[in-house]
């Protein structure tokens, strides 16, 4: 029987990378994003289903659990991001409202929709995998709104594995560090392609999303009893959020 997944914010970097990933080891992916042109696109190259969605929208998300129906072996929680880069002292209150909103309040909707689907997959192997961060585990100068909402998502991902002990579907994580795609830095500074550019100056080797898909694929397709509950993922050239060579 074909495997099911769903991969939200899949229209670009990470999310499209993971939805290809999946594709290629046998799964029918369902490709959901706000962007429809992106995920029609990604959908056809794939063999998959597009759905259009906005996971901080909890009509948008019902629509992906009616299209999904009532089975899931794997559920990607990918949609997430970082907008601005201000101090707290300067930060303005809705960037922190959008990324709270995206990376917590949707990725809850989402698991919340989709939780019966899970429960209901083939020999009790049903898994979430929820796309945190480095920033969920440190905070840094500039990023308080982006770790306060990366840190959201690692606890989300811990009080869900709590609640689900004794439930046949396991909760995993992956933290990634620094991974160039082209628009999480874009994003993050409102085009801005010259501060987006200086996140990576000197860095021969960030992870591209290709090694974060090729991270999960591995991570959601663990025998059954095993759970790989975080996993930190950063490029050799980054020791931690404030030592990175650079040459």
């Amino acid at each position: 029987m074909t495997r099911h997944a769903v991969v939200t914010g899949a229209s670009s970097g990470i999310g499209a990378a993971t939805a290809r990933s999946l594709a290629a080891t046998g799964f029918h992916v369902y490709c959901a994003a706000r962007r429809t042109e992106r995920v029609t696109e990604l959908a056809e190259e794939i063999g998959g289903t597009a759905v259009t969605c906005d996971v901080t929208d909890p009509a948008s998300v019902a629509a992906l659990a009616e299209v999904v129906g009532g089975r899931l072996d794997v559920l990607v929680n990918n949609a997430g991001g970082a907008f601005g880069a201000a101090t707290v002292a300067e930060s303005d209150a809705d960037d922190w409202r959008r990324m709270y909103e995206v990376n917590v309040i949707g990725l809850m909707q989402v698991t919340r929709a989709l939780l019966p689907a899970l429960l209901a997959a083939d020999d009790g192997a049903g898994i979430i995998c929820n796309v945190g961060s480095t920033a969920g585990r440190i905070a840094y100068e500039g990023g308080g709104g982006y770790t306060v909402a990366k840190h959201g998502t690692q606890v989300v991902s811990e009080t869900l594995r709590l609640e689900l002990w004794d439930q046949p579907v396991r909760v995993t994580e992956i933290a990634p560090g620094m991974v160039r795609t082209d628009e999480f830095a874009l994003t993050r500074f409102d085009g801005d392609a010259e501060r987006a550019a200086a996140v990576y100056a000197g860095v021969a080797e960030p992870l591209v999303a290709e090694d974060v898909a090729d991270a999960i694929t591995w991570m959601v397709t663990r025998p059954r009893h095993v759970n790989i509950d975080e996993l930190v993922i950063r490029p050799r050239a980054q020791a931690s959020q404030f030592k990175v060579h650079r040459s």
